[in-house]
């Protein structure tokens, strides 16, 4: 029997976009100390290190979301005998995976972005790799990486509605449920539509405003500054 869409529906879904934004500021930040890592050595001057990250970048990228998801909450399982992956950290675990190797390929993106001059007044003034990335390299191409990132987590926001596959009530979930209780597919679908839209155009306007701040407050650090000591060391 069905019922009318009323306010504890409403409660469902929203409660059900919360999940979504968890799940997903957790694969970014787990994410994104992978892709960090795996972007840096996909930049680096060094070819193993480059094909390191070659190697997981290709393999993740090449295959569906769905499919990474599929193999955290099934295959896992069976590779451990006895063991349960909850659909809550299987998600996480999946679009962890998933965001990893795009953030990866947006760090390494800009770093190459840069111009080819800092990379070689940094070699002419004698700063190694690592000092290159930490004075010279990633104080830049952080900015670089604002727009690209924001965009990624507005795709991530939408496939996260996989998810919902495996049981786990997220926003799209949580609008299936609505739908089979009260019989509004439309009105229901319609409301976590309209949920998504706002938490993505959030994010986007965010995204502009934070790039307009840096490109007008922010100055781009020289290679000089990597070798001018601080007053306190000029002791």
């Amino acid at each position: 029997m069905f019922t009318s869409f009323d306010l504890p529906d409403l409660l469902l879904i929203l409660q059900g976009a919360f999940v979504t934004l968890q799940i997903c500021l957790l694969a970014v930040v787990l994410g994104g100390v992978v892709g960090i890592v795996s972007g840096i050595l996909a930049a680096s001057p060094f070819a193993p290190l480059r094909w390191i990250s070659a190697i997981w970048v290709g393999a993740i990228r090449g295959v569906p979301v769905l499919l990474i998801i599929f193999f955290v909450y099934f295959a896992l399982p069976l590779m451990s005998p006895g063991s349960n992956v909850p659909d809550y950290w299987a998600a996480v675990i999946a679009l962890t995976i998933f965001a990893s190797a795009y953030i990866s390929e947006i760090v390494r993106g800009s770093i190459q972005a840069l111009p080819r001059g800092q990379f070689e007044a940094a070699q002419a003034l004698g700063l190694s790799w690592p000092q290159q990335l930490r004075f010279v390299v990633m104080p830049q191409a952080a900015r670089i990486m604002v727009p690209p990132g924001i965009g990624f987590l507005v795709v991530l926001i939408k496939d996260s509605s996989l998810v919902a596959v495996i049981g786990l009530i997220e926003l799209t979930r949580a609008g299936n449920i609505v739908a089979s209780q009260t019989g509004q597919p439309i009105l229901a679908y319609l409301v976590v539509g309209a949920v998504y839209f706002v938490i993505c155009f959030a994010l986007s306007v965010a995204g502009r405003r934070y790039e307009r701040r840096l490109t007008i407050h922010a100055r781009p650090p020289r290679v000089e500054d990597a070798l001018i000591p601080s007053r306190g060391d000029s002791k």
